[in-house]
C-alpha cells in the first residue's frame, strides 16, 4: 500500500512538473477554467446575498390602514389602543389627515395645487408593524382581511408586490445560475478533455513504446488523469482568487449605499466554502474530463 500511494504521489507532481515547464499554454488553460468556474459562483453569491436582503425586508413588513372620512381624531386614537392590544400588532403609528397632507407637500412640491383645493382628500392612516410571529405571507394576508373587516378602515394596504416581483427576480437568477453552472462545467470537461486529448497524441510514439514493454491502460492513464486534476483544481483557486478580489471591489460600494438607506447590511463573500468548493469542483471536472479523453483515445493507439 505504501508503495502505491508513493507512486501516485510521484506521478502526482510528475503531472504538476509537465504544467510547470510548460507556463504559457498552461496558465492560458487553467485562466479558462477559472473564467468558467467562477461566473456561476459569482451569480450564486449575488443570489444568496439577494436572499438574504429579502429576509430583511420581511421583517420590516407594514400595513397601512386608510380610514374613513368620518372618522374623528378621538374615534381614530380609540381605534389605534385597540389595535395596539392585538397580540398580531407588534406596533403602530397614527398620522392624521392634516399631518397626510404635509407629508404629501414637503414630498411633491405640489404646495400652490394643494392650496387651492376646497378640502384636504388624503385620509388619516394607521401604519401597523406585525408582530414578528405574524410576518409570514399566509398569515399576515389573514391580517389584512382582518383589518379591512374594522368599520372605521376603507382599506388595508400590504405593498409586498415589489418584494414578490424582487423575489421572483431571485428565484429566476438561482435557476440561472443552476443552468448556467451545468453549461459551464460542461465546457470545462470539453476544454480539458481536449487539451489532454493533445497530450496523448503528442505522446502516441512514447504510449506505442509503453504498450509493448506491456504497460496496462491503468498506469499509462495515470498521468493523465492527473494532469486533467491539476487543471481543473489550479482553475479552481484561481476563479477562488478572482471571486475574493471582485468582492472586495464591490463591498465598499454596497455598504456606503445600504448606509445611506440606513441599513447595517453588508457584502456576503462566502469565502471560506468557496476555497473549499471551487478548487475541488474544478479537480472532479477536471478528473472527468481527462477520463473521458484517455477513454476515448487511447485504445485506438496500439503497438504496430
Amino acid at each position: 500500500m505504501t508503495v502505491y500511494l508513493l507512486r501516485h504521489l510521484q506521478v502526482m507532481l510528475f503531472s504538476l512538473g509537465r504544467l510547470w515547464r510548460q507556463p504559457v499554454a498552461s496558465l492560458m488553460t487553467i485562466t479558462v477554467i477559472g473564467i468558467a468556474l467562477v461566473l456561476p459562483a459569482g451569480l450564486f453569491v449575488l443570489s444568496e446575498n439577494m436572499s438574504s436582503l429579502s429576509n430583511r425586508w420581511d421583517s420590516a413588513s407594514q400595513i397601512t390602514l386608510f380610514l374613513q372620512k368620518d372618522v374623528n381624531p378621538q374615534q381614530a386614537n380609540q381605534l389605534s389602543s385597540e389595535l395596539q392590544s392585538w397580540p398580531e400588532v407588534e406596533q403602530l403609528h397614527y398620522q392624521s389627515a392634516q399631518q397626510s397632507l404635509e407629508e404629501f407637500r414637503q414630498l411633491s412640491g405640489l404646495g400652490d395645487v394643494l392650496d387651492s383645493l376646497p378640502n384636504n382628500p388624503l385620509p388619516a392612516i394607521i401604519v401597523v408593524e406585525p408582530a414578528d410571529d405574524y410576518i409570514e405571507k399566509s398569515i399576515i394576508s389573514q391580517l389584512v382581511e382582518k383589518l379591512n373587516a374594522l368599520p372605521e378602515v376603507e382599506q388595508a394596504k400590504l405593498d409586498m408586490e415589489w418584494l414578490q416581483r424582487f423575489r421572483s427576480i431571485n428565484q429566476m437568477i438561482q435557476r440561472g445560475v443552476t443552468i448556467l453552472a451545468i453549461l459551464l462545467s460542461l465546457s470545462v470537461v470539453l476544454a480539458i478533455g481536449n487539451t489532454i486529448r493533445l497530450a496523448i497524441l503528442s505522446r502516441e510514439s512514447e504510449i506505442r513504446v509503453m504498450k509493448l514493454v506491456g504497460a496496462t491502460d491503468r498506469f499509462i492513464r495515470r498521468p493523465f488523469l492527473y494532469t486533467g486534476f491539476w487543471y481543473g483544481f489550479l482553475g479552481g483557486l484561481i476563479a477562488w482568487i478572482t471571486l475574493v478580489f471582485t468582492m472586495g471591489l464591490l463591498s465598499g460600494p454596497v455598504n456606503d449605499l445600504a448606509g445611506q438607506y440606513g441599513s447595517n447590511f453588508s457584502l456576503q463573500w462566502f469565502g471560506g466554502f468557496m476555497v473549499l468548493i471551487l478548487p475541488f469542483t474544478g479537480a472532479i471536472l477536471g478528473i472527468v474530463g481527462a477520463w473521458l479523453a484517455v477513454g476515448r483515445h487511447l485504445h485506438l493507439i496500439e503497438p504496430s
